[in-house]
């Protein structure tokens, strides 16, 4: 945030606008989201858990994933940062993403995915498109280039978030599998 707040390059060069758009990016919200469910989780360990905790929480670890892999398979090489906009980056994109889902992995919480919980999952990240597809219409910003109408037409746009959403789909159906597989493991062993 503060090497966002401190540059004057890009589409909103001036504060407060600059500061805020850094809200539109779907890194951004895939952190605070992943951070807010396991701060709930490290507060709560032992509360049972709500259908929209669970869901929140999937979608933190699905949602971060995703962002480590688009962010590494197709947009890694479009910037040239240095300083602590290089490290900020290596954080949110790499190292935030490999510690989420290793997190998951480790710790759980298990028996908290199901059909249902990944059906809820996909409201967010449509959320996020159709905002920030109305958005763009209105101030022509699209925070990554695949989204961006305006270079792209929609007709694009739409085949690439497909593709987004295939692998969302493919990583909620493997976190479901993978749930219910490490929740047995753990009843066994106990």
């Amino acid at each position: 945030m503060l090497v966002t707040a401190n540059g004057h390059e890009g589409f909103f060069p001036d504060n407060p606008e600059r500061v805020f758009n850094v809200f539109a990016y779907f890194t951004i919200q895939s952190n605070l989201l992943l951070g807010g469910t396991a701060l709930m989780l490290a507060a709560q360990a032992d509360r049972p858990q709500t259908v929209l905790f669970k869901t929140l929480r999937l979608n933190g670890v699905l949602c971060i994933a995703v962002t480590g892999i688009v962010y590494h398979a197709v947009l890694a090489g479009l910037g040239d940062l240095h300083g602590w906009a290089e490290v900020s980056n290596f954080l949110l994109h790499t190292a935030t993403p490999v510690a989420g889902v290793l997190g998951w992995l480790l710790f759980g919480p298990r028996g908290t995915i199901d059909w249902r919980i990944v059906g809820w999952s996909v409201v967010y990240p449509l959320l996020w498109l159709v905002f920030t597809l109305i958005r763009g219409a209105f101030v022509h910003f699209y925070p990554y280039p695949f989204v961006d109408v305006d270079e792209h037409g929609y007709w694009r746009v739409l085949l690439n978030c497909l593709l987004v959403a295939v692998l969302f789909l493919a990583l909620a159906a493997g976190a479901n599998t993978l749930d219910r597989r490490l929740r047995r493991k753990r009843t066994v062993e106990r």
